[in-house]
């Protein structure tokens, strides 16, 4: 391919209706999939080295990152529904205060934890950054970013009920 638009408009154009089905049936959702197939188009793009046919097929790659995508984005929203958060119940008159007592206890919380679980935290939810963002800020691999989130926040989780806050 002469130009880097020439290779995502034949990529597009040979795998792009494969890998919508794919991600379909695996979200479960149109849009969802449209996005996983846009995302994994810009991978392609940005890496061509990993869709040049002399590796092996790119339909195998484009596949293999579409469904890490459909998992990473299933973790997050995961552990996103695990963590407390700070927003007060509704209709409270004391909305204020119980905000407040809330953060106080994660914060607590918080500092039960190692050090460098509470920077994978800090990084992926206080500062809402990805998981490739947060290994390149830590300097460690994203696997790793992935790997004390997941432990970081079963130790919230424990940390918080050993303070009778959850069960």
């Amino acid at each position: 391919m002469d130009t880097d638009g020439e290779l995502l408009r034949a990529l597009h154009d040979e795998h792009a209706a494969a890998l919508r089905a794919y991600a379909t049936s695996l979200t479960g959702d149109r849009a969802a999939a449209e996005d996983v197939v846009q995302e994994t188009l810009l991978r392609a793009w940005r890496h061509p080295a990993s869709v040049d046919p002399r590796r092996g097929s790119p339909r195998a790659w484009l596949f293999t990152v579409a469904r890490n995508l459909v998992i990473d984005e299933r973790r997050s929203r995961r552990a996103r529904s695990e963590a407390l958060t700070d927003t007060p119940p509704e209709g409270r008159a004391d909305n204020h205060d119980e905000a407040v007592l809330q953060s106080w206890v994660v914060a607590e919380a918080l500092r039960q934890l190692s050090d460098d679980h509470r920077a994978v935290l800090l990084e992926c939810y206080y500062r809402g950054r990805s998981v490739a963002e947060a290994a390149a800020i830590l300097g460690i691999p994203a696997g790793t970013v992935k790997s004390r989130t997941h432990y970081a926040l079963l130790n919230l989780r424990l940390a918080l009920q050993e303070m009778g806050v959850t069960r």
